[in-house]
């Protein structure tokens, strides 16, 4: 959700203060990383699966509710907190450890806090969905008016569009349901950042210690392609079929402060791949400091060069309120907990959904895939060009499993085949060397396995759901709406997408 913000007003000399503290707060990394301050730094920590998923609200019409307060009022549960569109919550599971049995134990746990939850949602007559974007959000769904309460996303809104000065543009080429069909278009002017709230994420988190943190981060960015391409579970938004997982490019044009002529001009976006691999965590924040303007400049009186000179460790205000602002796929984070500070890769590239199998399974994955890279004797970033990555990405998103992905020694090749062939094996060691037992392993790398022989991801199955009901004579919303509802009765069954028939 990010750190609340009060309502107010930012002056010229905020913004000054604002640059000069998180210059100041990049500065304090750099001696932290230099003086070996970070309570993980050379003794790398226990392995522990944090996660966070979105979740949408709707009402017994498959409409979008605009329920957050309600549903979060009565489910009662500290994990559960408001998210930017009210019809969105999120759902915070606390790190804990994936050794042994204790990933299955994991699952159990995400599954029972979200059946209560639904069932109490179910008394305000609402409904959870974990799904990557809501098939029946319409442009009018997108009004300022459905911005949840909390100040910070009001601020954010107004902001976005000072920086911006003219509505946002989507404008989104689509695949074609079926062969030899007509590509459909998203093309439209909105006056609010809502579209953002419609990208609703699996956000996985793994701290890591400071010195390994340039590896993990370089893996991740190296498998966000496949990932998303395995994971697609976004086809659709107002009303139109575009990308298999559409959320990249909505999230990507949602948030961009930039008019047409800043773009012209190269000037980087806020939704970032980024641009080159990394040597150390610092490259990050740097780059975030020198080439990101302020949003939110909330200052606080922190001096933390002063903390550490006293000994202290500093919260880093400014820098984690900055960071929280520039949208990374794989974002750093810098956290300080009962006075010790640590760092973590957030990867925020999956959808929500479709069950909790299938989202602990892309956790597995993803874990496995990632540890055996950064164990590799030869780094995988060495081996490809960063622009292979980002281009991995956003072929992933638009053709899923369809894509061509690039992967040294085997060239441009199909998702399915370089899970098949290279990385299923990879999940696997990685997992071993975390501590993972063999049952949780073969439980969640054999729904990987299943869904690349089988080439279904939530992204297909809704994509051929909604030509079958088409075919079958109904209109477009009626299909949309018809789909969802299926879609959400096979969520609650709980079985892995690959095995849904259409």
């Amino acid at each position: 959700m990010g750190t609340d913000v009060s309502t107010r007003e930012f002056s010229r000399e905020d913004r000054r203060r604002f640059r000069e503290q998180v210059g100041r707060c990049t500065e304090a990394v750099a001696r932290m990383l230099s003086d070996g301050l970070f309570t993980d730094q050379g003794n790398p920590p226990e392995p522990l699966l944090g996660m966070e998923v979105e979740l949408n609200l709707v009402d017994r019409a498959m409409n979008p509710a605009m329920s957050n307060a309600t549903v979060l009022e009565a489910i009662a549960d500290p994990d559960y907190q408001t998210e930017l569109g009210q019809f969105n919550i999120e759902i915070n599971v606390a790190p804990q450890p994936f050794t042994g049995g204790d990933t299955v134990s994991l699952e159990d746990a995400l599954r029972d806090s979200l059946n209560r939850a639904e069932a109490k949602a179910a008394e305000t007559d609402n409904h959870l969905v974990m799904i990557g974007m809501l098939p029946t959000l319409r442009q009018e769904h997108f009004a300022h008016q459905w911005i949840s309460a909390n100040p910070r996303y009001d601020l954010l809104n107004q902001q976005i569009f000072a920086a911006r000065g003219e509505d946002i543009e989507l404008d989104i080429t689509g695949v074609p349901l079926t062969l030899g069909g007509d590509a459909e278009k998203l093309k439209t002017s909105i006056d609010s950042i809502l579209p953002e709230a419609a990208c609703t994420s699996l956000q996985l988190h793994l701290r890591v210690a400071p010195e390994d943190f340039a590896h993990h981060w370089n893996a991740a960015q190296a498998i966000s392609g496949v990932q998303v391409a395995l994971a697609g579970n976004s086809p659709f938004l107002a009303g139109s079929a575009l990308w298999h997982e559409s959320r990249i490019p909505v999230f990507e044009q949602a948030t961009d402060t930039r008019p047409q002529e800043l773009i012209n001009q190269g000037v980087r976006p806020r939704v970032w791949f980024g641009e080159r691999w990394i040597t150390t965590i610092f490259d990050l924040f740097e780059e975030n400091t020198r080439y990101f303007p302020s949003l939110l400049p909330v200052v606080s009186d922190d001096d933390p060069l002063a903390q550490l000179d006293a000994g202290e460790t500093p919260e880093l205000t400014e820098l984690r309120m900055h960071n929280g602002t520039v949208y990374r796929w794989n974002r750093p984070v810098y956290d300080v907990i009962d006075g010790h500070a640590h760092l973590r890769v957030e990867n925020r590239v999956l959808p929500a959904g479709p069950t909790v199998l299938d989202i602990m399974a892309n956790a597995a994955f993803y874990y496995g895939v990632l540890r055996a890279l950064v164990d590799s004797d030869r780094p995988i970033w060495s081996q490809m060009s960063f622009d292979a990555a980002s281009e991995n990405l956003h072929s992933a998103a638009r053709d899923g499993m369809d894509s061509q992905l690039y992967w040294p020694t085997m060239g441009w090749v199909r998702p399915d085949e370089l899970v098949l062939r290279r990385l299923l094996p990879l999940a696997d060691e990685g997992l071993q060397s975390f501590g993972v037992g063999a049952d949780a392993r073969d439980r969640y790398l054999s729904v990987i396995e299943g869904r690349a022989l089988a080439r279904q991801t939530g992204s297909v199955w809704q994509r051929e759901s909604l030509v079958a009901r088409e075919k079958a004579g109904d209109s477009r919303d009626v299909a949309l709406a018809g789909m969802l509802r299926e879609y959400i009765d096979r969520m609650h069954d709980g079985a892995a997408v690959h095995t849904w028939d259409a």
